[in-house]
């Protein structure tokens, strides 16, 4: 007996060992990952932020898509030609394409999607993205109708796509989410409603499971996607994490892989105890203010717009209060963008001393000081860090100028609507993180006719002109000198007020496998894997 239950006991063991390597093969892998705000929408042609496109990313893929450093790469096309001239596209589509529910991606599904994207009804703040397609302003401006779009299906499988010059970035956009496809049947069947989990067809790595307000959405592995079978991560849960310390102290309890960015306070302390784990990179953004102009005084006084500029010390701002290796903004376009005629502004070779000059003056010349005070209202969304920068500024502009900052905190969707209604009082907290590597991308941003992303309400017809010759200029040079005169123009104008250019931060686990740093900060989870 004692013999048999030896062999016995040693049959079981390996069992169980076996049974243990098995479950070790199939054990569901599984991604944490912090996303600040509660995502706006996660409609493609409805939403503007980074944390909603963080999602979108995973859900959908355009005509190109993202490697792991971001670099534009063959996505629901398999290949395209472009024409001699630089004005005509034809892609053809990958004949494995399919949505999640098993239909084909076809290139009608893309021509649908872009009216869609056009279509003011649609109201969507990245309907001006494809302007450069033949007739794409002019449809979402209401004079042409959607069919008369220089985008068609030749068949099922090639999308032509005509321009109004030579775009030298067009590739690039195509791996933005407004420019991804829609499956027409499905949002003929759901309407709207087509972003809500079990009604969404994507056909990107991932399907929607759950969307839980102020908590997470889940995404779940498609099976359906070309290239399934190289997808590691097998669930991908986005949380809401705006309060920035909650995030970090999730993180170091092992609930969160990565953060979506780290408190400023702490980031010194970082460097030194978990040095290994901090992600701090250069990053293609600019924190700005955006100033009101639909109103007095701000309306018919660019020169107080900027004393009040000048009088922000982004030295300090950087260095006291954001700690991330940030650098001072005095521009829009960030430094280092390609295709682009690089200009200093003055206020940057200037001293802090010499910028407060000016503005001291600039401010009595706009009829403001001790007997005739001024008061201003600074909205931001919610987040420690966006507070301590507002009230650092509310506090120089005090001390410098005398003028008395209130402070206004909104929800993320409360305050982007604030921000394309013009419903915000005097400034706003605001942000843009570069779509891909050209200033256009920015610069866009800010002509008359680029709808509810042009925050300021800026119109100035000699930078539409400017902008306007610079997407038909085939010479990359003379391009980017006509792109640096509009942005020139636009700060003699002043309708925004920058103030430092971004870095990402962040707190990346070991656990986390297959992440490049890029300047982006584009991170697919079809690119990573995690190895508890």
């Amino acid at each position: 007996m004692q013999g048999f239950s030896r062999i016995l006991m040693r049959g079981l063991l390996a069992g169980a060992l076996l049974a243990g390597v098995s479950q070790a093969a199939t054990a569901e892998m599984v991604l944490n990952a912090g996303n600040s705000q509660e995502p706006e929408s996660l409609d493609i042609h409805r939403s503007s932020g980074v944390s909603e496109a963080n999602i979108q990313n995973d859900l959908f893929e355009g005509l190109l898509t993202q490697d792991a450093k971001a670099q534009p790469i063959p996505g629901a096309a398999e290949s395209w030609t472009v024409s001699d001239d630089g004005k005509t596209y034809v892609f053809k589509l990958r004949a494995d394409g399919k949505w999640s529910d098993g239909t084909p991606v076809t290139a009608g599904d893309f021509v649908f999607a872009w009216q869609r994207l056009l279509d003011p009804k649609t109201a969507s703040p990245y309907a001006y993205f494809i302007d450069q397609v033949v007739n794409a302003k002019e449809i979402r401006l209401g004079t042409k109708p959607a069919d008369t779009l220089g985008a068609r299906a030749v068949d099922d499988h090639t999308l032509e796509v005509k321009l109004l010059g030579p775009t030298p970035y067009f590739l690039a956009t195509l791996t933005h989410h407004a420019t991804f496809p829609l499956s027409k049947a499905n949002v003929d069947k759901f309407g709207n409603d087509y972003v809500k989990p079990g009604d969404m067809a994507s056909n990107g790595a991932y399907m929607l499971a759950e969307a839980v307000p102020q908590s997470h959405v889940k995404l779940v592995k498609n099976p359906e996607f070309h290239d399934a079978a190289n997808v590691k991560i097998d669930t991908v849960r986005y949380f809401v994490t705006e309060d920035v310390d909650s995030e970090l102290q999730r993180f170091k309890a092992g609930e969160l892989d990565y953060t979506y960015t780290l408190p400023n306070q702490q980031i010194p302390d970082l460097k030194q105890t978990m040095a290994d784990q901090v992600r701090i990179v250069p990053y293609i953004g600019t924190y700005y203010y955006t100033v009101n102009t639909t109103h007095e005084p701000w309306k018919s006084h660019p020169e107080l717009r900027r004393a009040l500029s000048l009088a922000i010390d982004r030295d300090v701002m950087v260095a006291k209060i954001t700690q991330g290796g940030e650098l001072p903004a005095y521009t829009f376009v960030p430094p280092g963008m390609s295709n682009f005629a690089p200009w200093e502004s003055k206020d940057a070779k200037e001293t802090q001393s010499q910028r407060d000059a000016e503005a001291k003056e600039l401010f009595a010349k706009a009829g403001y000081g001790p007997d005739h005070p001024l008061t201003v209202e600074i909205s931001y969304n919610t987040s420690e860090n966006h507070k301590k920068i507002a009230v650092a500024i509310g506090a120089m502009w005090k001390q410098k100028l005398g003028v008395d900052t209130t402070l206004t905190n909104l929800e993320w969707g409360t305050m982007q609507s604030a921000l394309r209604k013009k419903e915000y009082k005097d400034f706003g907290r605001t942000s843009w993180i570069g779509d891909f590597d050209d200033p256009s991308n920015f610069l866009d941003l800010f002509r008359s006719t680029a709808g509810e992303q042009n925050y300021p309400a800026y119109a100035n017809p000699d930078y539409d002109k400017l902008m306007d010759a610079a997407v038909v200029e085939a010479d990359p040079a003379k391009r980017g000198q006509l792109l640096a005169q509009a942005e020139q123009l636009f700060f003699t104008d002043q309708p925004i007020i920058p103030i430092y250019y971004y870095t990402s931060k962040r707190m990346l686990s070991p656990a986390v496998k297959g992440w490049q740093d890029n300047v982006l900060d584009n991170h697919l989870s079809r690119w990573l894997s995690v190895e508890r």
